[in-house]
Protein backbone atom coordinates (compact mmCIF):
# COMPACT_ATOMS: atom_id res chain seq x y z
CA UNK A 1 0.00 0.00 0.00
CA UNK A 2 1.15 3.62 -1.22
CA UNK A 3 1.31 6.36 1.46
CA UNK A 4 1.74 9.05 -0.02
CA UNK A 5 3.02 12.44 2.22
CA UNK A 6 2.23 16.03 0.74
CA UNK A 7 3.68 18.87 2.77
CA UNK A 8 2.47 22.58 2.19
CA UNK A 9 5.28 25.27 3.07
CA UNK A 10 5.28 28.84 2.99
CA UNK A 11 8.63 30.12 4.43
CA UNK A 12 9.37 27.23 6.64
CA UNK A 13 13.35 26.77 6.41
CA UNK A 14 12.92 26.25 10.19
CA UNK A 15 11.47 22.97 10.21
CA UNK A 16 10.97 21.44 6.74
CA UNK A 17 14.58 19.93 6.88
CA UNK A 18 13.72 17.90 10.17
CA UNK A 19 10.39 17.66 9.06
CA UNK A 20 10.92 15.56 5.47
CA UNK A 21 14.11 13.45 7.33
CA UNK A 22 11.36 12.25 10.08
CA UNK A 23 8.77 11.34 7.67
CA UNK A 24 11.31 9.45 5.40
CA UNK A 25 11.55 6.61 8.06
CA UNK A 26 7.70 5.77 7.42
CA UNK A 27 7.41 6.52 3.98
CA UNK A 28 9.63 7.71 0.58
CA UNK A 29 7.00 9.24 -1.21
CA UNK A 30 6.47 12.86 0.07
CA UNK A 31 5.35 15.67 -2.12
CA UNK A 32 6.45 19.31 -1.00
CA UNK A 33 4.63 22.40 -2.36
CA UNK A 34 6.53 25.60 -2.29
CA UNK A 35 4.15 28.22 -2.19
CA UNK A 36 6.04 31.39 -3.75
CA UNK A 37 8.36 31.10 -0.09
CA UNK A 38 10.98 33.63 -0.38
CA UNK A 39 13.74 31.71 1.95
CA UNK A 40 15.73 28.72 1.68
CA UNK A 41 12.93 26.33 1.38
CA UNK A 42 12.93 25.53 -1.88
CA UNK A 43 16.69 25.03 -1.89
CA UNK A 44 16.31 22.52 1.42
CA UNK A 45 14.31 20.80 0.07
CA UNK A 46 15.77 19.94 -3.20
CA UNK A 47 18.90 18.74 -1.18
CA UNK A 48 16.47 16.50 0.66
CA UNK A 49 15.78 14.85 -3.15
CA UNK A 50 11.90 14.18 -2.79
CA UNK A 51 8.99 15.79 -5.13
CA UNK A 52 8.67 19.38 -5.69
CA UNK A 53 6.13 21.20 -6.56
CA UNK A 54 7.14 24.76 -6.81
CA UNK A 55 4.73 27.96 -7.41
CA UNK A 56 5.77 31.25 -8.65
CA UNK A 57 4.02 32.99 -5.99
CA UNK A 58 2.45 32.88 -2.82
CA UNK A 59 -1.22 31.68 -3.83
CA UNK A 60 -2.52 30.42 -0.71
CA UNK A 61 -2.91 27.17 1.38
CA UNK A 62 -5.22 25.82 -0.63
CA UNK A 63 -3.67 26.17 -4.26
CA UNK A 64 -1.17 24.29 -2.57
CA UNK A 65 -3.12 21.15 -1.11
CA UNK A 66 -4.83 21.81 -4.33
CA UNK A 67 -1.26 20.79 -6.34
CA UNK A 68 -0.61 18.30 -3.62
CA UNK A 69 -4.14 16.83 -4.49
CA UNK A 70 -2.64 16.60 -8.08
CA UNK A 71 0.28 15.03 -7.72
CA UNK A 72 -0.64 12.54 -5.19
CA UNK A 73 -3.12 10.97 -8.12
CA UNK A 74 -0.38 10.87 -10.56
CA UNK A 75 1.65 8.89 -8.40
CA UNK A 76 -1.32 6.34 -7.76
CA UNK A 77 -1.73 7.10 -4.32
CA UNK A 78 -3.63 4.35 -2.04
CA UNK A 79 -3.29 7.08 1.19
CA UNK A 80 -3.08 10.41 0.66
CA UNK A 81 -1.47 12.18 4.20
CA UNK A 82 -1.80 16.20 4.59
CA UNK A 83 0.96 17.41 7.37
CA UNK A 84 1.73 20.88 7.81
CA UNK A 85 5.35 22.03 7.74
CA UNK A 86 5.36 24.48 10.97
CA UNK A 87 6.67 21.67 13.24
CA UNK A 88 3.40 21.29 15.45
CA UNK A 89 2.25 17.92 13.96
CA UNK A 90 4.24 14.37 15.51
CA UNK A 91 5.69 12.54 12.47
CA UNK A 92 4.51 9.45 14.65
CA UNK A 93 0.89 10.51 14.43
CA UNK A 94 0.85 9.44 10.82
CA UNK A 95 0.09 5.93 11.82
CA UNK A 96 -3.15 7.22 13.94
CA UNK A 97 -4.43 9.32 10.63
CA UNK A 98 -3.90 6.39 8.30
CA UNK A 99 -5.45 3.51 10.50
CA UNK A 100 -8.55 3.86 9.48
CA UNK A 101 -7.93 4.54 6.16
CA UNK A 102 -6.15 1.35 6.09
CA UNK A 103 -8.57 -0.82 7.61
CA UNK A 104 -11.77 0.66 5.31
CA UNK A 105 -13.52 2.44 8.38
CA UNK A 106 -12.86 5.63 6.62
CA UNK A 107 -12.24 7.50 3.48
CA UNK A 108 -11.23 10.96 5.58
CA UNK A 109 -10.18 11.09 8.44
CA UNK A 110 -8.96 14.22 10.71
CA UNK A 111 -6.05 14.49 13.29
CA UNK A 112 -8.27 16.10 15.86
CA UNK A 113 -6.42 18.74 18.59
CA UNK A 114 -9.56 18.47 20.28
CA UNK A 115 -10.44 15.09 20.68
CA UNK A 116 -10.11 13.28 23.85
CA UNK A 117 -7.34 15.95 24.45
CA UNK A 118 -7.37 19.77 26.07
CA UNK A 119 -5.03 21.11 23.89
CA UNK A 120 -4.29 23.13 27.19
CA UNK A 121 -1.20 24.02 25.23
CA UNK A 122 -2.77 26.02 22.14
CA UNK A 123 -3.31 29.92 22.51
CA UNK A 124 -7.14 30.35 24.09
CA UNK A 125 -7.70 32.61 21.05
CA UNK A 126 -7.10 30.10 18.66
CA UNK A 127 -8.70 27.56 20.53
CA UNK A 128 -12.08 29.60 20.61
CA UNK A 129 -11.16 30.18 17.23
CA UNK A 130 -11.03 27.18 15.69
CA UNK A 131 -13.84 25.31 18.12
CA UNK A 132 -16.15 28.66 16.35
CA UNK A 133 -15.28 27.79 12.86
CA UNK A 134 -15.94 24.33 13.63
CA UNK A 135 -19.19 24.93 14.53
CA UNK A 136 -20.00 26.68 11.78
CA UNK A 137 -18.64 23.85 9.91
CA UNK A 138 -20.32 21.11 11.28
CA UNK A 139 -23.99 23.32 9.97
CA UNK A 140 -23.44 21.68 6.68
CA UNK A 141 -22.22 18.62 7.19
CA UNK A 142 -23.71 15.09 9.06
CA UNK A 143 -20.49 14.39 10.76
CA UNK A 144 -20.27 16.74 13.73
CA UNK A 145 -16.49 17.49 14.12
CA UNK A 146 -14.44 18.35 17.16
CA UNK A 147 -11.57 20.13 14.46
CA UNK A 148 -12.27 21.16 11.50
CA UNK A 149 -9.81 22.71 10.51
CA UNK A 150 -6.48 20.40 11.22
CA UNK A 151 -4.32 20.06 8.58
CA UNK A 152 -3.51 16.71 9.23
CA UNK A 153 -5.72 14.46 7.56
CA UNK A 154 -5.68 11.38 5.42
CA UNK A 155 -7.53 10.41 2.27
CA UNK A 156 -8.44 7.50 0.80
CA UNK A 157 -7.51 6.48 -2.77
CA UNK A 158 -11.37 7.02 -3.44
CA UNK A 159 -11.64 10.60 -1.16
CA UNK A 160 -8.33 11.47 -3.54
CA UNK A 161 -9.96 10.89 -7.11
CA UNK A 162 -13.11 12.35 -6.36
CA UNK A 163 -12.37 15.33 -3.82
CA UNK A 164 -11.61 18.35 -6.38
CA UNK A 165 -10.14 21.10 -4.31
CA UNK A 166 -10.95 25.02 -5.34
CA UNK A 167 -11.10 27.42 -2.70
CA UNK A 168 -7.02 28.83 -2.75
CA UNK A 169 -7.31 30.15 0.73
CA UNK A 170 -7.94 28.90 4.42
CA UNK A 171 -11.74 27.59 3.78
CA UNK A 172 -9.92 25.01 2.07
CA UNK A 173 -10.16 22.84 4.68
CA UNK A 174 -14.05 23.53 5.18
CA UNK A 175 -14.81 22.80 1.48
CA UNK A 176 -13.61 19.79 1.02
CA UNK A 177 -15.52 18.54 4.09
CA UNK A 178 -18.75 19.94 2.37
CA UNK A 179 -17.71 18.02 -0.79
CA UNK A 180 -17.27 15.19 1.13
CA UNK A 181 -20.64 14.95 3.11
CA UNK A 182 -22.36 15.76 -0.05
CA UNK A 183 -20.37 12.55 -1.99
CA UNK A 184 -21.42 10.23 0.81
CA UNK A 185 -17.62 10.11 1.85
CA UNK A 186 -17.28 8.42 5.36
CA UNK A 187 -15.43 10.90 7.38
CA UNK A 188 -13.94 10.23 11.19
CA UNK A 189 -11.40 12.32 13.82
CA UNK A 190 -8.71 10.59 15.55
CA UNK A 191 -6.95 12.39 18.51
CA UNK A 192 -3.19 13.75 17.90
CA UNK A 193 -1.10 15.98 19.95
CA UNK A 194 0.37 19.02 18.57
CA UNK A 195 3.22 21.22 19.48
CA UNK A 196 2.49 24.62 20.51
CA UNK A 197 6.05 25.56 22.18
CA UNK A 198 6.94 29.12 20.37
CA UNK A 199 4.16 30.71 18.00
CA UNK A 200 4.38 28.38 15.14
CA UNK A 201 1.45 29.09 12.80
CA UNK A 202 2.06 31.73 10.18
CA UNK A 203 -1.90 32.16 9.22
CA UNK A 204 -3.55 35.31 10.62
CA UNK A 205 -6.66 34.35 12.77
CA UNK A 206 -8.76 37.00 11.61
CA UNK A 207 -8.04 36.67 8.12
CA UNK A 208 -8.48 32.62 8.63
CA UNK A 209 -11.71 32.95 10.36
CA UNK A 210 -12.94 35.42 7.76
CA UNK A 211 -11.96 33.38 4.86
CA UNK A 212 -13.92 29.85 6.20
CA UNK A 213 -17.17 31.47 6.74
CA UNK A 214 -17.17 33.20 3.90
CA UNK A 215 -16.14 29.34 2.29
CA UNK A 216 -18.87 27.92 4.60
CA UNK A 217 -21.53 30.21 3.31
CA UNK A 218 -20.07 29.48 -0.47
CA UNK A 219 -20.01 26.03 -0.56
CA UNK A 220 -22.88 25.50 1.63
CA UNK A 221 -25.21 27.95 -1.36
CA UNK A 222 -23.52 25.75 -3.96
CA UNK A 223 -24.24 22.42 -2.87
CA UNK A 224 -27.27 22.42 -0.42
CA UNK A 225 -28.80 25.26 -1.82
CA UNK A 226 -32.33 24.11 -0.49
CA UNK A 227 -30.81 24.52 2.91
CA UNK A 228 -28.66 27.98 1.99
CA UNK A 229 -31.53 29.08 0.43
CA UNK A 230 -34.93 27.22 1.77
CA UNK A 231 -34.67 27.89 5.85
CA UNK A 232 -34.38 31.73 5.51
CA UNK A 233 -36.91 31.67 3.11
CA UNK A 234 -39.43 29.88 5.24
CA UNK A 235 -38.72 32.31 8.37
CA UNK A 236 -39.05 35.01 6.19
CA UNK A 237 -42.40 33.58 4.96
CA UNK A 238 -43.35 32.74 8.59
CA UNK A 239 -42.39 36.26 9.06
CA UNK A 240 -44.91 37.85 6.56
CA UNK A 241 -47.70 35.69 7.42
Amino acid sequence: MKITVGIPAFNEEKNIGQIISNVKKITDSIIVCDDGSNDSTKKIVKQLGVKLISHSENKGYGAAINSLFLEAKELGSDVFVTFDADGQHRVKDISTVTKPIIENEADLVIGSRFLNTKSEDMPNYRKAGIKFITKVTNLSIKEKLTDSQSGFRAYSKKALEEIIPSDEGMGVSTEILIKANNMGLSVAEVPIKVNYQGETSTHDPVSHATSVILSTIKFTSIHNPLKFYGIPGIIILIIGL
